[in-house]
């Protein structure tokens, strides 16, 4: 196939790629991490990580709702909530349903598909937009400011050297992919991108002259030179893209008008053509819901709806058409999003920034099931009142960077600046604890406070096993306020007091972690 028939075909599937030239960083740098043997990578793997970009903060109460706390969801927000008889049913967990928009990530669950962990989130979140996207594409503490991605660095350690050498004969596809979305800080690595971004048609026609012109010996040319490296690079990408595209076939039933399942079909066809791309980004905006989030009459309709329908039919085309081409045990499926939404709905008949939402795990690889406890609700809610984290989400990408991708605990600390806990999400191939294990274990600790609430002090009563254990008091807002204790305590029951420092009243949380076990309880504070 030519290529300009190719980019036509493309057009119909939303599969369009930019040359890197014209975005590519004019000031970067040359550091001394190039000039080194190139070296194999670190772990050999088939595995692929198709993340899902939920732009603007996805409503997560609204996605997984608690039918177990039905009446105070409902009280809560009493105009976008969703009715009751129109929640989609998940088998084996009658404490919690799905947005009805959400059939085929129902049916996947259902299928033992589908891994949900609640209540994700960071301590001290931002509220902004960007830095929280920032936050989220690099991994990095909210006070701290990081240069590059998770999943730059990631493949940085893969694919050491790079970009010196690349593409070569044992490395000749993209390391990375982001198709029809564009967080460039997410794959930037120590050295430069790692990604190829796919959204503009021009990297298929006259490439720029002059690529192999010697550049002079100066800082001048040394930029340039760093500029030519990447444009022959992603030429050469270019071509094995094509190959890939060309190579799989289309062979697969996806939703019509639906341009995320478009972009989904197009990444099955390049997997099927042999493309060994590690990583693939895709985003749907639009989650900002802070007005006419839902129909007035039909509050189970509406923006939020749509946005859910979209994601959901794409993502079971492309299970089902992974499925058909047998690639099923190598893919996984994941979303994230900058932030939650509030408990309380506003009189736009929205939900303004919030703490902390769900994030799903989908393939035929996941441990079935949900990670944590429905949201707590408070009785005395106020428009500050957000859901408390019960998870980090960096433990989510250890999980699948150890787990599925199958790096060392060293090397995830490395890539993750700490060793955050590791959760039942894989099913097969590196993970050793299932989920049932692990519920069991969550169970098992114990977590009080007495009185509450509180107005002057209050008792922390845990049970836990041996180990580092953190304690904290986070206010409303996601901030962590207090902490109570830092250390190591034996097996049994351990005791603290907390005393109230001026807090400002409100629905506070205590939050536990130790070893593999967040646990969060709700404490209400008085004057």
């Amino acid at each position: 196939m030519k290529r300009r028939q190719f980019i036509k075909s493309t057009a119909a599937t939303s599969l369009v790629v930019p040359s890197m030239v014209n975005g590519i960083p004019v000031h970067a740098h040359q550091p001394e991490g190039w000039i080194q043997e190139l070296l194999s990578p670190q772990v050999e793997t088939d595995k692929v990580l198709v993340s899902i970009y939920l732009g603007g903060g996805n409503d997560g109460l609204n996605t997984v709702i608690p039918i177990d706390n039905y009446n105070a969801y409902r009280n809560a927000r009493s105009n976008v909530a969703i009715d009751s008889n129109k929640i989609l049913s998940l088998n084996g967990n009658a404490n919690s349903g799905f947005h009805p928009s959400m059939t085929g990530i129902q049916t996947l669950y259902n299928e033992g598909k589908v891994n949900v962990i609640q209540s994700v989130s960071y301590p001290n979140p931002d509220f902004s937009h960007f830095r929280a996207t920032d936050i989220w594409t690099s991994a990095s503490d909210a006070n701290r400011y990081i240069a590059t991605g998770w999943a730059g660095r990631y493949l940085s350690e893969e694919f050491p050297g790079f970009p010196n050498g690349y593409p070569n004969a044992s490395n000749p596809h993209p390391l990375a992919l982001q198709i029809g979305a564009n967080l460039p800080l997410m794959f930037l690595g120590p050295n430069a991108p790692m990604s190829m971004n796919l959204s503009n048609p021009d990297v298929f026609k006259a490439w720029p002259t002059g690529l192999q012109d010697p550049p002079t010996n100066d800082a001048r040319g040394k930029e340039l030179e760093y500029i030519r490296t990447i444009a022959r690079q992603s030429q050469k990408y270019a071509d094995e893209v094509i190959k890939a595209y060309v190579a799989g076939s289309y062979d697969g039933t996806y939703p019509l008008n639906n341009y995320l399942a478009d972009i989904f079909k197009a990444i099955a066809r390049l997997i099927a053509g042999g493309l060994k791309t590690r990583m693939y980004l895709v985003q749907l905006y639009g989650f900002d819901t802070h007005s006419e989030q839902v129909d007035k009459a039909n509050r189970h309709l509406g923006a939020h709806s749509n946005l859910l329908k979209l994601l959901s039919d794409a993502v079971l085309g492309f299970q089902r058409d992974i499925e058909k081409r047998k690639l099923e045990n190598r893919v996984l499926s994941m979303t994230f999003s900058e932030f939650g939404r509030r408990i309380k709905s506003n009189d736009s008949v929205g939900t303004d920034h919030g703490v902390a939402a769900p994030m799903f795990v989908i393939g035929s690889n996941v441990q079935s099931g949900i990670i944590g406890k429905n949201p707590d609700i408070p009785t005395n809610l106020t428009v500050n009142d957000n859901i408390a984290m019960q998870f980090d989400f960096r433990s989510v990408y250890a999980s699948i960077l150890k787990d599925w991708f199958c790096i060392s605990d060293t090397t995830a600390q490395k890539i993750l600046f700490t060793n955050f806990q590791t959760l039942p999400i894989v099913n097969k191939n590196c993970a050793s604890t299932s989920i049932e294990e692990y519920n069991s274990e969550q169970e098992s600790i114990v977590l009080q406070t007495y009185p509450n609430p509180m107005v002057d002090q209050t008792t922390v009563t845990i049970k836990v096993k041996s180990g580092p254990t953190q304690i904290h008091l986070i206010d409303p807002e996601g901030k962590f306020v207090k902490k109570i204790f830092s250390g190591k305590l034996e097996e049994g029951t351990h005791k603290f007091n907390l005393y109230n420092e001026n807090f400002s009243p409100g629905n506070y949380y205590i939050y536990l972690v130790q070893k593999n076990i967040q646990k969060t309880v709700m404490l209400s504070i008085l004057r």
